[in-house]
């Protein structure tokens, strides 16, 4: 089996470093970025404030009170998703494929690159490309798959990198504590500490079934990435990655009432698969076909976001402005592209706690009785069916199903 050499590159800190970028009097002071109200959650934060307790997805009336010296700024999603794609491009042009993770995460495989230059080194001047071309602060960490990669970055921050040598995986997992593994999340970290489990090197030498037995089906899992053993794909980023879903009426229609309904129906529809798939877009279209089978499209690029409080209005807005014709309309469209994976799905820089456990609950519900289980009032009486490309997995389009009446 030919040796893979993965790299993962991360970030740090990414909205406090494009804050910092923007305004250097920031530098080495402490920083919060996320909503300023006491309902506000924090989205990021600088290393100055974590040695006070201070984490994302914390109150920020807690997070003032652990660290009241810190600068809040309240942070604009759409200035981090330039920089974001400032960063993209870059990898883009340097390497022939790279999974984008996140808008502040990248894998690229780089397995047989040495033939023409070492890997090491081209890892490093890749790095410092990035760093001196976007003027952000990133890591990496270099390994044979993306699960001991992804941990070394982490081990590698601030602003540095470190590469594993192949063979020496377990070795530079065994210190490190369970919860650094990707996938064992409070819940499962819990579960291990009752079981006594605190390091690595304790999982490396229990036997994987003991592990599945106290663990379920994500034991094995978990096992084998302890060992350094996992290796999922490398999935490649492609621009045109995109969901849709569309509407033809049984009778063409200008009600104005329904037409909206309807688009709110797709709409909390498709951002609702977002979130199911953890992805975010940056670019929102609408659709109109009308009687005579005329076709019109228009579309609008946004900051990275998975929220239907985001989406529904930006949808609505292009309808108004697309619908001019005041025809009768045969079909109606939504589409999200630009899709990346993201952690931040939705807008931490104006959403309350209580807004963000609103959408986890809204979605846990759907996840247990089904899609349409939860809806807005508006949309109650429509019927969302269509088909939806799935760019998750590049599986043939599928058919939404019927809401029952």
């Amino acid at each position: 089996m030919k040796t893979k050499s993965i790299i993962h590159l991360d970030l740090d800190t990414f909205f406090v470093s494009v804050e910092r970028l923007l305004n250097s009097e920031l530098q080495h002071k402490p920083l919060i970025v996320g909503g300023k109200g006491d309902r506000g959650v924090v989205a990021a934060c600088s290393y100055e404030t974590r040695k006070f307790g201070v984490h994302s997805g914390m109150a920020m009336k807690v997070a003032r009170r652990l660290c009241p010296e810190a600068t809040v700024i309240k942070g604009n999603a759409g200035t981090y998703t330039k920089h974001s794609n400032i960063v993209t491009e870059i990898i883009k042009s340097r390497v022939p494929s790279f999974e984008k993770a996140s808008v502040d995460e990248f894998y690229a495989d780089l397995s047989g690159m040495d033939r023409f230059f070492g890997i090491n080194k081209f890892s490093s001047e890749l790095r410092q490309t990035i760093i001196k071309e976007s003027g952000l602060p990133i890591s990496f960490g270099l390994s044979q798959n993306k699960v001991v990669s992804k941990i070394a970055t982490g081990e590698a921050k601030p602003n540095a990198e470190i590469i594993i040598a192949q063979g020496t995986e377990k070795p530079f997992l065994a210190p490190l504590n369970v919860n650094k593994i990707p996938m064992v999340g409070n819940k499962t970290y819990q579960r291990l500490m009752e079981l006594g489990v605190r390091q690595i090197k304790t999982l490396q030498e229990m036997p994987v079934e003991m592990l599945e037995s106290a663990l379920g089906k994500i034991g094995r899992t978990i096992w084998k990435r302890a060992n350094g053993l996992d290796d999922p794909p490398i999935i490649p980023y492609h621009e045109s990655k995109s969901i849709s879903t569309e509407r033809t009426f049984g009778r063409d229609t200008i009600d104005v009432v329904r037409l909206h309904a309807t688009l709110v129906a797709m709409t909390e529809s498709l951002a609702y698969q977002l979130r199911q798939g953890n992805k975010l877009t940056s670019v929102v279209s609408v659709k109109i076909r009308y009687s005579d089978f005329q076709t019109a499209s228009k579309q609008a690029r946004i900051a990275y976001t998975s929220a239907d409080h985001i989406l529904i209005p930006k949808v609505e807005a292009l309808f108004k402005q697309l619908y001019s014709r005041r025809l009768l309309i045969r079909l109606i469209g939504v589409k999200f592209g630009g899709l990346v994976g993201g952690h931040y799905q939705i807008n931490l820089f104006d959403d309350s706690k209580e807004m963000l456990d609103l959408y986890n609950s809204i979605d846990n519900i759907r996840k247990r009785f089904g899609e349409h289980s939860v809806m807005r009032a508006v949309t109650m009486g429509t019927k969302t069916i269509g088909r939806m490309g799935n760019a998750f997995n590049g599986e043939p389009p599928v058919v939404l199903a019927h809401r029952k009446q």
